[in-house]
């Protein structure tokens, strides 16, 4: 065995000084992360299903409207709202995995460490961008409650499904961007969030 190699066993050791010397952020950190990564996947995953929602949707208003000579009112507003059930439910998701859209000259050509310290600085952006339609969902919702606020539509369903849904997906949105965010603190400080 070469001293190399006694290194490398010996650094990986779980009680080795230099096995202990990859810090780990502390455990409810760790534990917000795990928890909002499963909670973005899941909600990712009821996303994914309403696909399907929305396919049946659009099916029957064509079958409707083609194949019977009728139109119903409800089935092009129902499609609208699990569109919408569709992308807020899927963003925590999207982000999680890095789906977005990103434009960038020099960020694809960084180093992992620095892409982290380049995150770092840019979130609190992102964090007040989506904390604001955060609470503004919220207010909307609330309102669309206490009033029972319709859709202007002659079939005029209740909003309020849609909002409370749009409030847990930019909610969803907005803990995975904390989530992200400790992410990026851990690899640049060279820290462990596992």
């Amino acid at each position: 065995m070469t001293a190399k190699s006694e290194l490398v066993v010996r650094d990986s050791s779980p009680g080795s000084e230099a096995g202990a010397g990859v810090k780990k952020f502390p455990g409810f950190i760790r534990a917000y992360v795990r928890f909002t990564d499963k909670l973005g996947l899941s909600a990712g995953l009821v996303g994914m299903v309403l696909t399907f929602v929305l396919l049946f949707f659009l099916v029957e208003s064509s079958v409707a409207r083609l194949v019977l000579g009728i139109s119903h009112i409800w089935s092009t507003e129902m499609a609208m709202f699990t569109m919408s059930a569709y992308y807020l439910l899927g963003g925590a998701l999207s982000e999680q995995d890095d789906y977005h859209v990103r434009m960038d000259l020099l960020y694809s050509r960084f180093s992992p460490r620095a892409k982290a310290i380049v995150d770092c600085i840019t979130s609190p952006i992102l964090f007040f961008y989506i904390g604001s339609l955060f609470v503004s969902a919220v207010g909307s919702t609330l309102w669309s409650i206490e009033y029972k606020q319709v859709n202007y539509s002659p079939w005029a369903p209740p909003l309020a499904p849609i909002k409370i849904v749009m409030t847990i997906g930019i909610g969803l949105m907005l803990m995975q961007l904390a989530a992200l965010f400790f992410r990026d603190l851990a690899k640049a400080l060279g820290r462990s969030i596992e």
